[in-house]
């Protein structure tokens, strides 16, 4: 049996403005298991992105409860936060994020820099490993703005790797790239996920989101759907489908 890495119960996050306030997110409740493989979709505003921030511990619910890796976490100071997000956590963003007067080697060792326990040693044998996972280690000593769009995720996602956390976050991780370099970085993500990583993904992309064994879709705040993620149809698929559906009328006609 999978242990239960996130559990959300009747979560909510609820802004509050000078005359107004706005709900978020309401009552959202799901559970997700260690080595899962989950995108979270959903139209722009409906709060999906919101959920990745609680999930991630970069913001605090306004109501509900919420347990990461065994902690609960619904309502922690903001340095147990940041130690347990350092600690449980890998980010991987749509803009990437590098630091750019940084090396490669640098950017993915700086959030390594921030926990407890590590020495520069370790740490510089972490960041490594994590380059050679991503085939970017023969560009560890070039700095961001000399690799292409493509390299640099694959930076970014090493950075997030590096710590061994129990969770990856991904928020529109193949927003700013092209076809070719989007399937490169989502293919780097069915390994990670197939080597036992627990990802969660947020994305508008439904090939992305097909990718993900479980499509959670997100809707004015509230979990509309939960279950196996749909494999996209291909074209031929959809033009054999057509042409059945031609013969059937003909057959019936």
């Amino acid at each position: 049996m999978s242990k239960v890495l996130i559990g959300l119960k009747n979560l909510s996050k609820v802004f509050q403005g000078d005359e107004v306030e706005t709900h978020a997110l309401s009552d959202i409740s799901f559970t997700i298991n260690e080595n899962e493989y989950v995108s979270i979709s959903g139209p722009s505003g409906c709060g999906k992105s919101t959920l990745l921030s609680l999930i991630g511990l970069l913001d605090t619910p306004s109501g509900g409860e919420y347990k990461l890796a065994g902690y609960d976490v619904s309502d922690i100071d903001k340095a147990e936060r940041a130690r347990i997000r350092n600690k449980e956590v890998g980010f991987i963003f749509q803009s990437f994020n590098l630091i750019s007067d940084l090396s490669v080697e640098d950017n993915v060792e700086l959030p390594l820099t921030y926990r407890d326990g590590i020495s520069k040693e370790e740490a510089r044998k972490l960041v490594d490993e994590a380059l050679k996972k991503v085939n970017m280690d023969h560009r560890k000593k070039y700095f961001p703005s000399q690799l292409s769009g493509g390299q640099q995720q694959r930076v970014a996602i090493a950075r997030a790797i590096a710590g061994k956390p129990s969770l990856l976050l991904a928020d529109e991780p193949t927003g700013n790239l092209d076809s070719t370099n989007a399937e490169a970085v989502m293919a780097l993500l069915d390994e990670l996920h197939a080597d036992g990583s627990t990802i969660c993904i947020v994305t508008h992309d439904p090939r992305s989101a097909s990718r993900a064994q479980r499509s959670i879709e997100i809707s004015d705040g509230k979990v509309l759907s939960d279950g196996r993620a749909k494999k996209p149809t291909s074209s031929r698929e959809e033009t054999q489908h057509a042409h059945g559906q031609a013969e059937k009328s003909e057959a019936y006609s």
